[in-house]
């Protein structure tokens, strides 16, 4: 999927000190993203993955564990959704089998 206008999701405004960043969401990606989704930068590198969304719901802010070492150099720009990142490990099969096994 290109990236356009119209994937922006938001802008990243601060570096917390746990080593997250904190990106303020805009009026489509207050709708569209959600914990687990993967965000990208502008030319197309991971970001982050979205660990969990913050503040009012008109006005949310997400909080993004990063995968990046250039962290500090992506506080002002704009992220893009970018799907949700792959699951190494499917926890309903695990506790079906769990459930099944007692």
């Amino acid at each position: 999927m290109p990236i356009t206008q119209t994937n922006e999701v938001g802008e990243i405004i601060h570096l917390a000190k746990s080593g997250r960043l904190i990106v303020k969401l805009n009026a489509v990606g207050a709708e569209r993203i959600k914990a687990g989704e993967l965000l990208i930068d502008g030319s197309g590198r991971k970001v982050g993955r979205v660990a969990e969304l913050l503040g009012p719901v008109k006005t949310p802010y997400a909080s993004v564990i990063t995968m990046s070492d250039r962290t500090s150099r992506l506080v002002g720009s704009k992220v893009f959704g970018g799907g949700f990142a792959k699951k190494h490990h499917d926890q309903s099969r695990s506790f079906s089998r769990l459930s099944r096994d007692r």
